[in-house]
């Protein structure tokens, strides 16, 4: 056998080569949910984050648990969507846990820049609202453990939703940016929703209550 020839068989021996285990690693790669084109979206947080590897972020985390039931029905639109609550784990029923009180849904991810800006703007207007208003904060990525990380991280402690599937912004059809705030009345109809970012406790409070306002002046009484 010619050099020529050698090296024609040792070159395809390494592409055939190459060529199974690409395939092989395809085969072992899961599909992408349809219509998304990536998967982040299928699930509500990752395999490895399991309740024992959750354990030490929350502990450094120290959320709050999220509300407990309120009274009535809540919003219709978030009915029947139970997600977890990320300072304990627990499932929650988000429109029973809404329910009978104004609420400032506010939809984030970990690896989000505005929103980490936003966060601690929103647990600043949170302590200085009171009871008056219920902040809730929305993680929409899987990587749940990411999320806790970084609430502890910027000393965030307010209630949060994992949602890797983004059922809430899909149900309420907020714009696909984040951050973004969605403004639910009493009554769990929506006042507003807020595409955008905040920097401070000032900022949301002034849009928050322009919402607030308007939402009295269509619903008196």
């Amino acid at each position: 056998m010619s050099r020529s020839a050698r090296w024609t068989v040792v070159v395809l021996v390494v592409l055939v080569a190459l060529g199974t285990a690409f395939w092989m690693e395809l085969r072992d790669e899961p599909a992408p949910q349809a219509g998304t084109g990536q998967q982040s979206t299928s699930r509500d947080h990752r395999d490895a984050d399991t309740p024992a590897a959750l354990t030490g972020p929350r502990a450094r985390a120290e959320l709050p648990p999220c509300p407990r039931p309120g009274q009535g029905p809540g919003p219709e639109a978030l009915r029947g969507i139970t997600l977890e609550c990320v300072g304990d784990g627990k499932p929650v029923d988000v429109a029973q846990a809404l329910a009978g009180r104004t609420v400032v849904l506010n939809l984030w991810a970990y690896w989000c820049g505005p929103c980490a800006d936003e966060l601690p703007a929103m647990a600043e207007y949170q302590r200085r609202v009171g009871d008056d208003v219920l902040v809730v904060t929305v993680h929409q990525d899987e990587n749940e453990t990411a999320a806790l990380v970084r609430l502890a991280e910027l000393g965030v402690r307010l209630p949060t939703l994992q949602d890797g599937r983004r059922l809430v912004a899909a149900a309420l059809k907020v714009p696909n940016v984040m951050p973004a705030t969605v403004v639910l009345r009493a009554d769990g109809s929506v006042a507003g929703t807020l595409p955008r970012s905040f920097v401070s406790a000032d900022e949301i409070a002034a849009a928050v209550d322009e919402k607030i306002r308007s939402s009295r002046q269509e619903h008196p009484g």
